[in-house]
């Protein structure tokens, strides 16, 4: 599956992403087979925690990899976002990582990585 998202500003007065609002474009999606196979199980989409990746909204990751997310998009480099599907339940974390030239983006595991 290819997409594309156009460059928007996309951050509300707060600072906060605007969901729906693409900040760069994800290329290439792939997702894992044991991403997809906990997805299913936590009745969970993809295609939302995508776009709150592609929005700016990076989920549970930490002040300090928030804002190397921040600067990787205006740098160039790889973007990290970690969602957790069940709150406190580190086994229900998925990761999506768009590469530094924007010409894939994967959805996996920690434990895939």
């Amino acid at each position: 599956m290819n997409t594309t998202h156009e460059t928007s500003p996309a951050s509300s007065p707060a600072g906060q992403p605007k969901p729906g609002h693409a900040r760069f474009p994800l290329g290439q999606l792939a997702a894992t087979p044991g991403v997809l196979e906990l997805l299913e199980q936590h009745q969970a989409n993809l295609f939302d925690l995508l776009a709150r990746h592609a929005s700016g909204d990076w989920g549970d990751v930490g002040a300090e990899d928030a804002h190397t997310n921040d600067q990787a998009l205006i740098h160039g480099y790889r973007v990290l976002s970690c969602y957790t599907l069940v709150p406190g339940d580190p086994d229900t974390r998925v990761w999506i990582i768009t590469e530094r030239d924007r010409s894939v983006t994967t959805a996996l595991l920690p434990s895939e990585y």
